[in-house]
């Protein structure tokens, strides 16, 4: 190796995790590293399959019972035989191997949030998580990215697992978000400018002023649908907010890791904030988007505020603030599902659960719920739904020929309340 080489180089967010994850001075866009995990994540959906890969590659014991975190969050509580089969199977593992962060039923709630609030994740850690949203967690400056049920067999049984330093974007947002333009229409519209593959194997880092001023719920909104655009992870630079915010939860120490100053990145994109106006994305692809204006009128028969993209605290105050003293339309079904257990008890705590019901909303208990369209919320032929989850693919919820469009929180309570696809600006609370 030569001296230069050897040299320590100014490196990115992404690259500086994973460098020393993989025990480098220095990586290289497209380099293969194999990195140690920090942290590693199961759902009632990956999980027990990830459980037989590890047992089938030889596993007697996990490489760190502490690192593994469990979570029944899609399937709850369970509805069939067969649910809770799987959910039995997450006990099973959990006892078997020792898993002390394991989130039952009613324990926890939806695996994203519950990753970031009680502190699983710390800046600079690289988390891997069986489930494709797992890059919510950039939102705290993690390198944060899904992998497949096989992959997590042999985190369980090795710590470690192979990644392609990937190259980066820095989408930098300019300026300040103007009334009921929320951090998931600044998601919905850069992807809807990139494009579904626009992002393809890229880290994504997010800044500006827009991003400097979203709390850190308005940030896992951003990180969430960062793989909406093909990105293997999304990332903000912690600040103070990220500091202050774990500080508040947990005293586990952690060191932040941010940019070089020479830094570079493949491309840098410049948006600005007066570009955004509330959005929607229309059946049948999350990049089909378009500004709630031009659907204004659309009939809808259902209304979702939740999922691991937008049923955080800041979210469910917004739908309620727009919702309060009105009644849902009549025809319309309205469910808001909390995103955890935490999330549940502080809107308890605060009357919004009391005001939605006195609008006529199903509250649910914390779980994935319509998103996936797994056992409630289901849509027939035929029937629209506006939400607040990250996707709308063919049968995303329900019959393949149902349609779902995805907005703000802000846009699908004003559309509840009209009964048809609304500017959430008409409605000001």
């Amino acid at each position: 190796m030569s001296c230069e080489e050897s040299e320590k180089k100014e490196m990115n967010i992404f690259e500086k995790i994973l460098a020393r994850a993989s025990k480098k001075k220095n990586v290289t866009q497209g380099e293969i590293v194999e990195a140690e995990v920090d942290k590693a994540m199961i759902n009632d959906i990956t999980g027990p399959l990830a459980a037989e890969a590890f047992e089938k590659m030889g596993g007697r014991q996990l490489w760190d019972k502490e690192r593994v975190i469990a979570i029944n969050d899609h399937y709850v509580p369970a509805s069939t035989i067969q649910s809770a089969e799987v959910h039995k199977a997450m006990r099973n593992f959990a006892q078997k191997y020792g898993v002390t962060n394991f989130y039952d039923v009613g324990r926890g709630g939806i695996c994203h949030q519950v990753m970031v609030e009680k502190s699983h994740v710390l800046p600079g850690e690289l988390v891997v998580g069986a489930d494709s949203h797992t890059t919510t967690y950039g939102a705290v400056g993690a390198f944060s990215t899904g992998i497949g049920s096989t992959e997590m067999g042999a985190v369980f049984l090795t710590g470690k697992l192979w990644f392609k330093v990937p190259e980066a974007t820095n989408i930098i947002v300019h300026r300040k978000l103007d009334f009921m333009v929320t951090p998931k229409d600044v998601i919905l519209y850069i992807i809807g400018q990139l494009g579904a593959d626009g992002a393809t194997y890229m880290g994504v880092k997010f800044s500006g002023e827009a991003i400097d001023d979203m709390s850190i719920d308005g940030r896992m909104t951003l990180c969430n649908m960062a793989v909406e655009m093909g990105a293997k992870a999304g990332i903000v630079e912690p600040d103070n907010k990220t500091i202050q915010y774990l500080k508040s939860r947990s005293d586990k120490s952690f060191n932040v890791v941010n940019d070089d100053n020479n830094s570079v990145y493949a491309r840098t994109i410049d948006y600005y904030a007066s570009e955004i106006v509330p959005l929607v994305a229309r059946p049948y692809t999350v990049d089909n988007v378009k500004p709630v204006s031009d659907l204004e009128g659309t009939a809808i028969d259902q209304a979702f505020i939740g999922a691991c993209t937008n049923g955080r605290m800041e979210d469910l105050r917004l739908a309620e603030r727009i919702m309060r003293g009105r009644k849902i339309k009549e025809g319309v079904r309205a469910i808001v599902v909390p995103a955890s257990q935490e999330v549940y008890l502080t809107a308890l705590k605060e009357g919004l659960l009391e005001s939605f019901v006195k609008s006529e909303v199903t509250i649910a208990n914390p779980n994935c719920g319509p998103c996936f369209g797994g056992h409630l919320g289901i849509l027939t032929e035929g029937e629209s739904c506006i939400s607040t989850s990250n996707r709308n693919f063919v049968g995303r919820m329900g019959s393949p020929k149902s349609k779902v469009y995805l907005a703000s929180p802000a846009t699908v309570a004003a559309s509840a309340i009209m009964g048809r696809i609304t500017d959430p600006r008409h409605l000001e609370a």
